[in-house]
């Protein structure tokens, strides 16, 4: 039997919980064809991330309804960015340890695929190319002795544009890159109205014209706060996301 220290960044991860409370998810599962979307990523030079795919696509249906990561201010009214900020979390070693760090990419909406794959490696390899590897690093001894504070701290967040610049305003969590078979995830909300959660990917039997042939199939799992987003647009952005991961055409085109 050991006895071991409670992980500092677990803290952020049971706050952010705590400040999902409030809102009301209606979750949407969602099976991908992303056989052409493979092809593309593994025929790139660099071995484009998958996970980077999936935010620059996640990103771009955003653009086309941005409401669906609108928020609440203090006196109540919605705020849309206008640029798409994904928080995502990113593996990262420390003191023998792996653990999720919250990393935020920043204007996933304009930037290509490569260029986010390059920063998931940094921070990957390096967590202090991340703002909140540095915070986690400087400060985890400061959270451990008041962790009462994080989540009055997520409160805020939630409602200041401001700290939303810094925080992100779409959660993509990528599950599957972990095993090579199928499965769906449900996330637990947090304070993002918009959080994507990738899946499994498996070999299934897909229509193709007039043929049933094996294709390539992700489980992706959208929610949205309901008290935020209506049905009517939520539906409109998952098929524009599944439009844009199932025809993966725009990657070589930015």
């Amino acid at each position: 039997m050991r006895r071991l220290p409670f992980p500092s960044h677990r803290r952020f991860v049971i706050a952010a919980m705590r400040a999902g409370r409030r809102s009301y998810p209606v979750h949407g599962l969602l099976e991908l064809d992303v056989t052409e979307a493979v092809a593309v990523l593994d025929a790139h030079p660099e071995k484009l991330s998958f996970t980077a795919f999936i935010v620059a696509a996640t990103a771009r249906a955003v653009t086309a309804h941005p409401l669906v990561h609108a928020y609440r201010d203090w006196r109540g009214r919605l705020v849309v960015h206008d640029h798409v900020d994904v928080a995502v979390l990113i593996e990262v070693a420390d003191e023998g340890r792996t653990f999720p760090l919250a990393h935020v990419l920043r204007d996933a909406d304009v930037r290509t695929v490569a260029d986010l794959s390059g920063e998931i490696r940094r921070v990957a390899s390096d967590s202090n190319q991340s703002g909140s590897g540095r915070l986690l690093r400087a400060r985890a001894a400061d959270l451990a002795r008041m962790p009462g504070l994080l989540p009055l701290a997520y409160r805020v967040v939630a409602r200041s544009a401001r700290l939303r610049e810094m925080s992100g305003t779409v959660n993509v969590t990528s599950v599957g890159m972990f095993g090579e078979s199928g499965g769906t995830g449900i996330a637990q909300p947090t304070i993002m109205t918009l959080a994507v959660l990738v899946g499994g990917r498996s070999l299934r039997p897909r229509v193709v014209g007039e043929e049933i042939v094996p294709r390539l199939v992700l489980d992706l799992t959208i929610s949205v706060d309901h008290a935020i987003v209506d049905g009517a647009p939520a539906a409109r952005f998952a098929a524009t996301l599944t439009d844009l991961v199932e025809r993966p055409s725009w990657v070589d085109a930015v």
